[in-house]
């Protein structure tokens, strides 16, 4: 059943836990959410929106079906989250929002971005596709902004198969966002035999079905054991690769948020290829996950204003972290790694 009583219990649930005084709306994937959070924050073309350059396309490719222009931001090296410095740096008067992502699972500073959002009167969007869970001076992710993106794709904390969420604060959006998930259509008044069977909004399939829902909740359900498993194989790389040479743990030395641990990342000093071959050699997988955006032309090219993106660009790494592993495996891949490459 389309946007069914799974739905709503699923959406119920997800808000009691992560949105605080927020709703949350249930869509079919975090791309959705995405787009639709966008569409609430009343962006038009030739509006100006503050990206993060480094995080997966979905965050930046509803831009360009919108006619938004991205401006995009340098990283901050020490997290790969969006650079507060650049991000005031790139700030004026047709600036309509900030996207923010909370990369790996780490939230990026929410007091800062907020505080150059309010001398402006924009709001701040967070995707937090890899930080369900995750927390920021001891508020949740979901509870801080505006509007929250999560995804539900297969491999993510939880899973609907695919699907997203978007948790939003300002209450008097959510008929809004119900009729643009579902065609422009006044889902309600319809079911009501009031409907004037008009659309006057340019609305989406964008809603969840009954069965994702059904599997989201099951997955919200176990959702504890999963985040409190990924944190413990974090804490073990953080031991396990503390004082290690020529690398460096990303998010290890994070005191005032909680990591939700999606991805464990790391900086290696030299040699990335080599370092990728030697895991490879002892059966170890690694991989780049994410690239920055402006490497891709439909974004218009590369840009020469990022020094923090071009300095880490050939050196960061994503190691294994997943539900399978142990701390035994994360101690072995410590061990390859500390033998050198």
């Amino acid at each position: 059943m389309v946007r069914g009583p799974r739905v709503a219990q699923f959406e119920k649930e997800f808000t009691e836990r992560f949105a605080g005084a927020g709703t949350s709306i249930a869509v079919g994937s975090g791309t959705d959410a995405l787009h639709l959070a966008y569409i609430l924050a009343g962006l038009k073309p030739g509006d100006q929106v503050i990206v993060p350059v480094f995080t997966c396309t979905a965050t930046n490719i509803p831009f360009l079906y919108m006619g938004v222009i991205v401006r995009f931001a340098d990283v901050d090296p020490e997290t790969l989250n969006i650079s507060v410095p650049h991000v005031r740096a790139l700030m004026n008067e047709k600036t309509k929002a900030i996207v923010c992502v909370h990369y790996g699972g780490l939230p990026c500073d929410m007091d800062e971005l907020h505080a150059i959002a309010k001398e402006y009167n924009i709001p701040v969007i967070e995707d937090a596709a890899h930080a369900p869970g995750a927390t920021y001076k001891g508020k949740k992710i979901g509870e801080i902004s505006q509007f929250t993106m999560y995804s539900f794709q297969a491999i993510k904390h939880i899973t609907t198969g695919d699907g997203g969420m978007l948790t939003i604060q300002d209450h008097s959006l959510i008929p809004m966002a119900e009729r643009i998930r579902w065609f422009g259509i006044d889902r309600s008044n319809k079911q009501k035999g009031t409907w004037e069977n008009d659309i006057t909004e340019v609305g989406y399939k964008y809603q969840m079905t009954d069965i994702s829902a059904a599997m989201g909740l099951a997955s919200l359900h176990e959702f504890d054991d999963i985040l409190s498993h990924r944190q413990k194989l974090f804490e073990a790389y953080k031991i396990g690769l503390a004082g290690a040479n020529g690398i460096k743990l990303i998010g290890a030395e994070a005191m005032d948020r909680t990591h939700a641990a999606w991805l464990c990342t790391a900086l290696v000093e030299q040699n990335r290829s080599n370092f990728m071959l030697s895991l490879r050699e002892k059966k170890i997988e690694s991989s780049q996950v994410h690239y920055r955006n402006d490497r891709y032309s439909i974004f218009g090219g590369r840009r020469y204003d990022l020094p923090n993106m071009d300095a880490i660009e050939e050196n960061y790494i994503v190691l294994p972290l997943h539900t399978k592993m142990t701390s035994d495996n994360v101690a072995y891949i410590c061990e390859v790694i500390k033998r050198g490459w």
